[in-house]
């Protein structure tokens, strides 16, 4: 089992910035790949990054390149989504999620182990 524990989210303008935490504990190395996800009320969540534990390859929805930078701290067991000029439709719940997964930017349901979600709101 893993335990991930999110945190950084909150309300903050159009353009300005917010940087998400994963904390992660248990079975780590069960997985290989961390993932970042957002899930807008009444959809699917939507991958963001997927950031590879066991090699460093970062990948990036479309969306979010360029704007989003996912990085980690081993000696933390943290990953981290560092958001910048954000913008109102960037408004979700946001989680972070482990797995198993081989190459590339990883869908939801290729990830066993799931935070609770931190919240962001952006506004105009």
């Amino acid at each position: 089992q893993v335990h991930l524990v999110e945190s950084g989210g909150g309300s903050v303008q159009a353009g300005g910035s917010l940087r998400l935490s994963c904390v992660a504990s248990g079975d780590t190395d069960s997985t290989n790949c961390v993932g970042w996800f957002r899930q807008y009320p009444g959809k699917r969540r939507e991958s963001l990054a997927t950031l590879y534990t066991d090699g460093g390859a970062i990948y990036y929805a479309d969306s979010v390149k360029g704007r989003f930078t996912a990085s980690e701290d081993h000696a933390k067991n943290t990953v981290y989504l560092e958001m910048s000029n954000l913008k109102p439709e960037d408004t979700a719940m946001y989680y972070c999620a482990a797995g198993f997964y081989a190459y590339g930017l990883g869908s939801p349901e290729a990830f066993d182990y799931w935070g609770q979600g931190t919240q962001v709101t952006v506004s105009s």
